[in-house]
């Protein structure tokens, strides 16, 4: 996952575009989801995905894969928002929020409407945000992320704790896939009880390998003299494209209109 990352980042149709304007344009839209209604947030999700799928050439596969796994937690968490229960006596509260249900003893099971909204409220808003920070991820490289972030002002501290997470959770995820493909050569995932004494070794070694690789790290970094700033060298070798930015705000300022106009509309109807 990493190398895959890094290299679509590295190598996107889109990485010749300064990674400020790239940083801007998403964090505009990712503003606009966190506040918009959920049409305006669908074409968010619409308008990136187009920018990350066919402008910036990602997989497609790839770019599902991610969605996939986003759509996965909302549909966990689905039953808890939309399923509700209440006592029979207080049956009249929900006449009106119940779509159907079922009786349980003195219990009322039933599909809450209100939950419905809700849930798709979340599930829009959640794909705009995660459509936005797809696209940073897959278009923009970490280094050059971080060096942006320095260049507007961001604490030295926030960029280098980012740079140590990014590297050590690769190295965790790596060391994982290292000792499963070992466990699972030699049978360790046979039958559920020697499943679960392999994912408790595997846990155990993991913790263990992390300790020790952090511990390499911080005598590599001492013995190079390491004064508190770790600097990454990126070359700054971007232009200005007017194309896209002439649409990046004409899109901006569209989608701003659309959820004034949906604000004013449901003004007037109040």
């Amino acid at each position: 996952m990493k190398i895959q990352i890094d290299t679509l980042a590295y190598t996107n149709r889109l990485c010749w575009l300064p990674p400020e304007q790239k940083l801007l344009f998403a964090s505009v839209l990712l503003i606009i989801s966190a506040f918009g209604h959920s049409f305006i947030q669908i074409l968010i999700a619409l308008w990136m995905s187009i920018w990350t799928v066919i402008y910036a050439r990602i997989p497609s596969k790839t770019y599902l894969k991610f969605i996939y796994v986003a759509t996965f937690f909302w549909l966990t968490s689905l039953p808890a928002l939309v399923i509700s229960v209440i006592e029979i006596s207080h049956l009249n509260l929900v006449e009106n929020d119940s779509i159907v249900g079922l009786n349980f003893g003195n219990y009322y099971l039933y599909l809450s409407h209100h939950g419905v909204v809700q849930s798709w409220a979340i599930l829009t808003r959640a794909l705009a945000s995660l459509c936005c920070l797809y696209f940073i991820i897959l278009t923009i490289p970490f280094t050059a992320l971080l060096q942006t972030l320095r260049r507007i002002g961001c604490p030295v501290i926030i960029t280098e704790i980012l740079l140590l997470m990014y590297r050590f959770i690769f190295v965790l995820l790596s060391t994982a896939s290292e000792l499963w493909v070992a466990q699972q050569a030699r049978g360790g995932y046979r039958t559920f009880a020697t499943g679960m004494r392999s994912l408790a070794l595997l846990i155990g070694q993991l913790l263990k390998r992390t300790i020790d690789n952090y511990r390499q790290v911080s005598l590599s970094l001492e013995s190079r003299g390491f004064n508190g700033e770790l600097r990454v060298w990126h070359p700054y070798r971007y232009h200005q494209s007017k194309r896209y930015t002439i649409e990046a705000i004409f899109g901006c300022a569209l989608l701003i209109a659309l959820e004034w106009g949906q604000n004013a509309g449901m003004v007037t109807r109040i």
